[in-house]
């Protein structure tokens, strides 16, 4: 399932962007950094909601459920502050948590800035979708998926979904083959 079309949904989760009051940076890095690395043939669905959980809920449920997406990316609310819930929201509809994606994230992180241990980014499965939830910041979007994304591809072939194929950092096509 190689060449299948991957379906990325990119969430932002953001009060002010979704009111229009301050400019969607975190989505579109997103799908900047994963159009570098990808391959594979892919189709995104991009979203803005408001820092409330039943909206992210339901954001992530439409994204998994209804426009089938393999992978969904969420950026924003992974702070300490009150409104930050992205991951309690990833957190009540998914069926398996992945704390290694958070923990190796946190770890990168930590080499660039000392606030990263207030991070709260983590991963989750729901159904045949894996949810990333990664921080608002572009430069930091990048350095936490430069970090997990080589174990990106072998989870979605993993629970279902098409093997993505994609860049490593030096440019070189990388595909699986763990059915040989």
């Amino acid at each position: 399932m190689a060449d299948a079309l991957l379906r990325v949904g990119i969430l932002t989760v953001s009060d002010r962007a979704s009111r229009g009051e301050y400019e969607d940076r975190g989505g579109p890095a997103v799908r900047a950094w994963l159009e570098e690395r990808l391959v594979s043939p892919r189709a995104y669905e991009m979203r803005v909601v408001p820092d409330e959980q039943a909206g992210i809920e339901q954001a992530l449920c439409d994204l998994a459920d209804e426009a089938g997406c393999h992978l969904i990316v969420t950026t924003g609310g992974t702070g300490p502050a009150p409104r930050d819930v992205t991951p309690e929201a990833t957190r009540a509809v998914c069926t398996k948590e992945l704390p290694g994606f958070g923990e190796l994230m946190r770890a990168v992180s930590l080499r660039y800035v000392p606030t990263a241990i207030l991070s709260r980014q983590t991963a989750a499965i729901r159904g045949h979708s894996l949810i990333i939830n990664l921080p608002g910041n572009p430069r930091a979007i990048g350095q936490c998926l430069a970090a997990v994304f080589p174990a990106v591809p072998d989870c979605i072939d993993l629970i279902g979904g098409p093997s993505p194929r994609w860049r490593d950092p030096s440019g070189q096509a990388v595909e699986l083959n763990l059915h040989s």
